[in-house]
């Protein structure tokens, strides 16, 4: 009987899992150069975290409004599901990217209920301040 440290399914499996572990990173990364790229110049980090309260409240807002097609209320509903569940694609703890995934969502969810909706939704239901407003519109590009 030969014992061996390593048990012999693992040896065929690490490279796999090595493999969708650095693809998951790549295509991260690639999602955070595409935001980047496509928020405008004068929008700064720094800008958006100050954000993130309003913005919190603004998609719950958005997702209890009647008036909002059923599509976009279901699409603000399922961010806030995506949200709360502890589990992410990449985990929180992870730095930078952890919280990027979440990020990545909010601003695609808003993009399309901006488009969708219009932009006067936004601003019916921002409760910041009207600088806020406009740097949350210069993010989700409306």
């Amino acid at each position: 009987m030969r014992w061996s440290a390593v048990p012999s399914w693992w040896s065929s499996t690490w490279p796999v899992l090595t493999g969708v572990l650095a693809g998951l990173l790549l295509l991260w990364l690639l999602l955070l150069v595409v935001l980047w790229k496509a928020a405008p110049e004068q929008t700064r980090l720094r800008d958006a975290l100050r954000l993130l309260p309003d913005v919190v409240r603004l998609v719950r807002r958005l997702a209890g409004d009647r008036s909002l097609p059923r599509g976009v209320r279901v699409r603000l509903l399922l961010l806030l599901a995506y949200l709360a569940f502890p589990v992410d694609l990449v985990p929180d703890v992870v730095p930078v990217l952890g919280y990027a995934d979440d990020a990545i969502a909010v601003l695609l969810v808003l993009r399309s209920v901006a488009r969708s909706a219009g932009p006067e939704a936004l601003g019916r239901h921002w409760p910041g301040t009207p600088e806020g407003l406009a740097a949350l519109r210069r993010l989700v590009g409306s």
